[in-house]
């Protein structure tokens, strides 16, 4: 409607995601910080275990414990339990979303069909960048090729703790198990992910360690 001085008030963007999103790690996050930049509300669907098991296989996260990881990430604003494999008009229109964000990378049915083929000929679909050097398929890998020692320290694991020091070295580093590059942070990545806020006086400051 109008707004003051005669100015139609600009209506929010709202933008789609959808995906499996299974052991949500840091390449999940910065699909989504993308996507939140490219509008003002962010939604996304995401599959239930029996829509992924019949495209892809079986998830290893049950999809309620996805659904909370998903609404935990700083950029969602809304959560749409349950979407569908395959991202159509309908859908966008049921949520009055204006378009949807996939990476850069194909998604493909069971029948080998592109699931934003519908989307991408309506005009309804943008591309972010795929963060390169970690995937779900990567992560499983790792923990299947981990032993009991290796979180212990009994010189047990030989094979593996060789090659503890090339993990995570620049952006040819490799892992000598799944092959992929390790992803590598910069200054400019901290910088994409932190909330750009300096302390003010009488704040209080947090710090959180982990592993």
């Amino acid at each position: 409607g109008p707004a003051a001085g005669g100015r139609a008030a600009a209506r929010p963007v709202r933008v789609w995601c959808d995906g499996c999103y299974d052991m949500v790690h840091y390449g999940h996050s910065n699909q989504l910080r993308q996507a939140r930049a490219m509008g003002d509300y962010l939604i996304v669907g995401v599959h239930t275990d029996e829509e992924i098991a019949k495209h892809k296989g079986p998830p290893v996260f049950t999809q309620e414990e996805r659904y909370k990881m998903v609404q935990a990430i700083k950029w969602v604003d809304e959560i749409a339990p349950g979407a569908p494999y395959v991202t159509t008009l309908e859908t966008l229109d049921k949520y009055n979303c204006d378009f949807c964000v996939h990476g850069d990378d194909i998604t493909l049915t069971i029948d080998g069909k592109d699931t934003y083929e519908e989307v991408k000929a309506a005009g309804r679909y943008r591309e972010c960048k795929r963060t390169q050097g970690v995937s779900t398929t990567d992560l499983v890998g790792r923990m299947l090729l981990m032993t009991k020692a290796h979180h212990s320290n009994i010189d047990e694991d030989l094979d593996y703790r060789k090659h503890t020091d090339n993990f995570g070295k620049g952006p040819k580093g490799h892992s000598p198990w799944t092959g992929v590059s390790q992803f590598l942070q910069t200054s400019q990545k901290i910088i994409q992910f932190a909330s750009g806020k300096e302390p003010q006086p009488g704040d209080t400051i947090i710090y959180v360690a982990g592993a």
